[in-house]
């Protein structure tokens, strides 16, 4: 079976399509000074882009984990996330807080599609 990397960089791959499922490495907001509901938008943006990019998409998804820095932005995370979602596919989903590579960033989403 093939192994597909997706835009490869030094230390990771945004994705990685393995046979029928697609990896999503976590994404980070390319603008950390957005608010939560901003960065969470950012970061749907290109796990749409990159599910684009290995042939499928959000109603694909099978799971998401998404990472907040501070629990107190989940109300402005799942407004972006509600607005986002496709109704008819809900994937699983958990939500917690961590610490974040870079203290500027309030989400980080990462999940597990079929293609």
């Amino acid at each position: 079976m093939t192994i597909r990397r997706l835009q490869a960089e030094a230390r990771l791959s945004g994705a990685v399509v393995h046979g029928n499922t697609v990896y999503l490495a976590g994404q980070v907001a390319d603008d950390p000074t957005l608010d939560a509901e901003g960065q969470t938008a950012d970061v749907l943006r290109q796990i749409d882009a990159l599910l684009a990019e290995a042939r499928t998409d959000k109603s694909r998804l099978l799971s998401c984990q998404v990472f907040l820095s501070d629990m107190a932005d989940v109300a402005g995370m799942n407004r972006a996330w509600d607005a986002w979602l496709d109704q008819g596919n809900k994937p699983a989903r958990a939500t917690v807080e961590a610490k974040l590579v870079d203290p500027r960033w309030k989400v980080e989403i990462t999940g597990i599609a079929a293609l």
